[in-house]
């Protein structure tokens, strides 16, 4: 190999793996990536290039998207105002000074820090409704609970898990059926707060694997599905 094809490789990340997507600012080739996306035509290294791409590209405009429908949803939505309204009878203040919009690289949807607030990726599919209502049971959670979020301790990982995926509405049966492909009519919501809340604790960084967050799951599980509160029952 030449000094001129190694040179044209180190500055061509494409060429150095066949992903199938291609590095570029063209539209033309923008519209072909897009083809053989949606055609499964890439890698999987390829399928994240192009998403990471597609976010890099519309980050701007994401973020401005979300914070409007940030501030929608504090002023119109019914469980959202709920929500706010009992985290701040705990002394708690959420509002859109700290519920902020981000790009995301990692694969969720928002996140809760209890000194910070609320963030929210812009750029993921999720109904922001949903994930702003999960992030505010973490919250309630924190405040009216204790929840330990300081030294990771999974049993409490575990029970606000399962209570914001069963309390905010992501575990619907229609949103399980349209957009993730279950389609058990029995316990779905059930098998869907399980397993939404295993993978959440699976990421703990001192969680050692999947079987020991279905372990957590399933030991706090009575006690922390039937615990609806804000709620007199499960809203959604």
């Amino acid at each position: 190999m030449s000094d001129g094809d190694a040179s044209s490789q180190a500055h061509n990340p494409a060429k150095r793996e066949d992903t199938g997507y291609t590095f570029t600012d063209s539209t033309w080739l923008r519209f072909r990536n897009t083809f053989r996306y949606l055609t499964g035509q890439l890698t999987a290294e390829g399928e994240r290039q192009y998403r990471q791409g597609r976010d890099d590209r519309y980050a701007v405009a994401d973020c401005k998207s979300c914070e409007d429908q940030r501030d929608y949803l504090l002023q119109y939505s019914p469980i959202v105002r709920f929500m706010q309204q009992k985290i701040k009878d705990l002394g708690g203040d959420l509002h859109k000074g700290n519920i902020r919009c981000f790009k995301c690289d990692e694969a969720q949807g928002g996140g809760l820090d209890p000194n910070y607030g609320i963030m929210l990726c812009a750029n993921r599919p999720e109904s922001l409704e949903d994930t702003l209502t999960h992030e505010m049971v973490h919250a309630y959670d924190y405040l009216r609970f204790k929840v330990d979020f300081e030294t990771h301790n999974l049993r409490h990982a575990a029970c606000t898990e399962i209570r914001a995926s069963s309390l905010s509405g992501e575990c619907r049966f229609w949103r399980e059926f349209w957009h993730r492909s279950q389609w058990k009519v029995t316990y779905q919501h059930q098998e869907c707060v399980k397993r939404r809340a295993t993978i959440s604790v699976s990421l703990r960084p001192n969680c050692k694997d999947d079987v020991e967050a279905a372990k957590v799951v399933n030991e706090v599980w009575d006690s922390c599905f039937a615990d609806t509160r804000p709620f007199d029952e499960i809203y959604k």
